[in-house]
C-alpha cells in the first residue's frame, strides 16, 4: 500500500436492530489460507490498515462493525466471512450474519427461493446455516443456527475494580461472554445511566481477560473473552433486555446474536429453558431478536446446544472509499486520551 496509488474500497452498509454492518464488496485483497482461521490471521498480519481505514474515523466511528468476504474453505459453505470491529477481529457475529443473509439473497449471490431460502456460510467459529424468509424477492427475516454453544464456567468469580468480587457465568455462543444481571452489581438495569452500565461491562471484561482461563475445544484462536453482557432480571422464558459491551468497550445496539446464543446456552444448561421454547431479547434500540434452543450437541466433549436466532436487517447505503497515501489520516484515526499523547 506504499507509493502513490490511491486504494479504493467499495462497501454496502446495513444495520440489524441498529447495529451497523459494513460489508466490503470490492477492493480488499484476496486472503490466502487453508482454513478460515488462517485467513483471519492473514488479515490481522497483512492488511490490518484496511480494517482501521474502514472502522476508524473519518469513515467509521468508535462503534463501527464490518464484514470482509473471503472464499469459504468448508465444502458446504456458499460464502465465507471475517468480522471486524474497532479493536480487531471477532469470531462470530449474529447481527452481521442476519444482515449477510439479506444481502446475499437480495444481491443475487444466493438464488432466492420463496418462501424460504436455505444455505450455509463459513465463519471463524465454524459453519453456520441460514434460513431467509423471502416475500416478493425481499428477505423479511433471517434465522441462523449457531455452532455448538455451551456454558463454559458456572458461577465464575472475578475481582472487578469498583465492584469487588462478582459472580458471573462464562458462556460461548460463537464467542465467549461473561453473563450476569446488572442487579448483581447493585445497578438497576433500567434506571442506571447507560454510560455507567457500559463502564461496568468494560471493567468486567478487562478483569475477566486477566483472570479467567478460557479454552475452546476446537481451536485456540476461539479461546478469549470477547465481552460482557449485563441483563435485566426477567426469568426465562419471559422477554428480556440486555446490554453487550464487547471488544474495547464497544456497545452493541442490537441484542447481540452470539450473545443471545450464549445466554440461551447458559440458561438451557441450568435447566431454566427447555428446547423448543422461544425467547425474545432486546438491546438498546428495543428491536428484538428471537432465540430457540433447537437441539443438544457437543463441543468436543463439552455438552452443548444449538440455538436458532432470528431478526431483520435493513440497507442504509453504499460507498466507495478512497485512501490517499498523501493523507496523514488516510488509514483512520481515533481520538487521543489526552493531548499529551500527540507529543509522544
Amino acid at each position: 500500500m506504499a507509493g502513490e496509488t490511491i486504494t479504493q474500497l467499495s462497501v454496502v452498509d446495513m444495520h440489524t436492530a441498529g447495529e451497523p454492518v459494513r460489508i466490503v464488496v470490492a477492493g480488499y485483497p484476496a486472503l490466502a489460507g487453508a482454513t478460515i482461521l488462517d485467513k483471519r490471521r492473514a488479515a490481522q498480519a497483512q492488511h490490518d490498515a484496511l480494517r482501521r481505514a474502514l472502522m476508524f474515523e473519518p469513515r467509521g466511528h468508535a462503534d463501527m462493525y464490518g464484514v470482509i468476504p473471503v472464499a469459504p474453505t468448508h465444502p458446504e459453505a456458499v460464502f465465507g466471512a471475517l468480522f471486524t470491529h474497532h479493536e480487531g477481529y471477532s469470531t462470530m457475529c449474529g447481527h452481521a450474519t442476519i444482515a449477510l443473509g439479506k444481502w446475499l439473497v437480495e444481491s443475487g449471490r444466493v438464488a432466492a427461493t420463496e418462501p424460504e431460502t436455505r444455505f450455509a456460510i463459513e465463519l471463524p467459529c465454524g459453519l453456520v446455516r441460514l434460513c431467509c424468509t423471502v416475500r416478493d424477492g425481499r428477505v423479511v427475516r433471517t434465522a441462523f443456527d449457531s455452532v455448538p454453544a455451551f456454558l463454559a464456567q458456572r458461577d465464575a468469580v472475578i475481582e472487578v475494580a469498583g465492584f469487588g468480587a462478582i459472580t458471573c457465568d462464562l458462556a460461548y455462543g460463537g464467542a465467549f461472554y461473561a453473563l450476569l444481571p446488572a442487579s448483581r452489581l447493585g445497578l438497576d438495569f433500567f434506571d442506571t445511566p447507560l454510560d455507567r452500565l457500559v463502564a461496568a461491562g468494560k471493567a468486567i471484561t478487562e478483569a475477566g481477560r486477566r483472570t479467567l482461563n478460557i479454552v475452546h475445544p476446537d481451536a485456540a484462536d476461539l479461546g478469549f473473552l470477547y465481552g460482557t453482557i449485563l441483563t435485566d432480571d426477567a426469568p426465562p422464558p419471559a422477554p428480556s433486555y440486555n446490554l453487550c459491551v464487547f471488544a474495547d468497550g464497544q456497545v452493541d445496539r442490537s441484542p447481540t446474536g452470539s450473545g443471545v446464543t450464549a445466554r440461551m446456552a447458559a440458561d438451557h444448561a441450568r435447566g431454566l429453558i427447555a428446547a423448543g421454547v422461544e425467547r425474545s431479547f432486546s438491546g438498546p434500540t428495543g428491536i428484538p431478536f428471537t432465540a430457540t434452543a433447537i437441539g443438544e450437541t457437543k463441543a468436543g466433549t463439552i455438552p452443548a446446544v444449538q440455538v436458532r436466532v432470528a431478526g431483520h436487517a435493513s440497507f442504509t447505503g453504499t460507498a466507495t472509499f478512497a485512501i490517499d497515501p498523501a493523507d496523514a489520516l488516510g488509514f483512520g484515526f481515533t481520538l487521543p486520551a489526552s493531548y499529551g499523547a500527540l507529543r509522544r
